[in-house]
């Protein structure tokens, strides 16, 4: 039976692939899933590499919400990639998913991947150039690992934070469709 709920098809319901947790099967989230697949069974990812699904408080003076990062990729103690869906455009959403990678912790993330699940970019979180497209070029695991051994994570200082939560507002908050479920005004 589909439902429609906001301006999203409730197709069912589906097991997340890296939880295991029942969740509501949607044309966005069959891209999330396969996303995972490609990460775990191609890119040689553990499935506790990757946390879906991150709430990320942004706060702009009096205005907060939260925001939900699709993936994030912990190796080594430490966040080092982060990935963003998004249905349609790519450039569109560098600029909020760089913020993302800025804010998610008190460092720069090293790359940030925006995708809209059949495409990706994947970019540099330092300098905001993107490095190289397609999802087959998504870095594997072992790739990574090296990476993130040479990378500089460099801290992000409190004025840039804020500069930063301006932007993923602007761009995810406010911007966003007032039926879209995935961001929550408090």
């Amino acid at each position: 039976m589909e439902i429609t709920q906001g301006h999203h098809l409730i197709l069912g319901e589906l097991v997340d692939f890296i939880t295991g947790k029942t969740i509501q099967d949607t044309h966005d989230e069959r891209y999330r899933q396969k996303l995972a697949r490609l990460l775990v069974n191609h890119k040689g990812f553990l499935k506790n590499d990757i946390e879906p699904r991150y709430e990320l408080l942004v706060a702009v003076e009096n205005k907060k919400a939260i925001i939900k990062i699709d993936y994030k990729i912990n190796l080594s103690g430490r966040i080092c990639m982060i990935l963003k869906y998004g249905p349609g455009s790519l450039v569109t959403r560098h600029r909020p998913a760089i913020a993302v990678s800025r804010l998610v912790t008190p460092y720069q993330v090293p790359f940030v991947v925006v995708t809209n699940g059949e495409d990706a970019d994947i970019i540099e979180g330092a300098t905001g150039r993107m490095i190289s497209s397609g999802l087959d070029s998504l870095p594997a695991r072992d790739e990574l690992v090296d990476r993130i051994a040479v990378a500089q994570f460099y801290p992000i200082s409190p004025e840039q934070a804020e500069m930063e939560s301006r932007i993923l507002y602007a761009f995810e908050v406010d911007g966003s469709c007032p039926c879209d479920e995935t961001i929550c005004k408090l």
